[in-house]
């Protein structure tokens, strides 16, 4: 590798992480739909043509923007778990949940591009598959290792046959679990991010003061739901 290519990849991954910085401003003033990459390079100070070659079109940026954010949170979830003793899996699971709220408590711009409304006319191309299941494949790995130390207590409500082939996927995410837990997990994640969507989109405004005491008793909650020992 030639110092003057070496010199010009340098350049273009600056410009690269200018234009997702300056995006990311743009998510928070004209949200997803908004997202423009003439308005982009007018504040940046360059010609509209030279963006195209680093982002071809909006959708593109738009993918790079998502995978950016399905990798911070999951980074963070992955930390935070990873601070907690193999053994002591409820403490794993809050610290998880934990995780999740504090990234889209600071970042809910970039929460709700991943997690908010679809943005009309975009498709996530599978590109975006590796990042988005950083977060869930931890929580599945929590689950999975306390079933098998016998940490978990067995759901006393069996999913319908209906619902065999529907858990394939999630056999992938925890390995060795029944069905009856994999279907009361994807129940709790379900519920912490219903938890979290109500918190960065205003639903407590005037109903919860101290959410961060809230989050933390309903986690305790959903985990006793899951079936972790207390």
């Amino acid at each position: 590798m030639t110092a003057s290519r070496t010199a010009r990849e340098r350049v273009r991954a600056e410009l690269t992480r200018e234009i997702t910085e300056i995006a990311r401003r743009q998510l928070a003033t004209e949200g997803a739909g908004g997202l423009s990459l003439r308005a982009v390079a007018r504040e940046m100070g360059m010609v509209s043509s030279a963006i195209y070659r680093y982002f071809p079109c909006r959708d593109d940026l738009l993918t790079t923007l998502i995978i950016d954010g399905y990798n911070a949170v999951g980074a963070a979830v992955e930390q935070a778990e990873a601070d907690c003793p193999r053994d002591d899996h409820l403490r794993r699971w809050l610290a998880a949940c934990e995780a999740v709220r504090d990234w889209a408590v600071a970042h809910p711009h970039e929460y709700a591009l991943i997690y908010g409304s679809p943005v009309p006319g975009y498709q996530a191309p599978p590109d975006t598959v590796a990042a988005r299941v950083r977060d869930v494949t931890v929580l599945g790995r929590i689950v999975s290792d306390a079933w098998q130390a016998g940490a978990m207590r067995t759901p006393t409500t069996e999913p319908p046959p209906a619902l065999e082939a529907e858990a394939a996927g999630f056999r992938e995410l925890m390995r060795g679990v029944p069905d009856s837990v994999i279907w009361q997990a994807v129940s709790t994640w379900t519920a912490l991010y219903g938890w979290v969507n109500f918190e960065v989109f205003g639903q407590f405004q005037n109903a919860i003061e101290d959410r961060r005491t809230a989050f933390r008793h309903s986690m305790r909650l959903l985990a006793e739901t899951l079936g972790f020992a207390q």
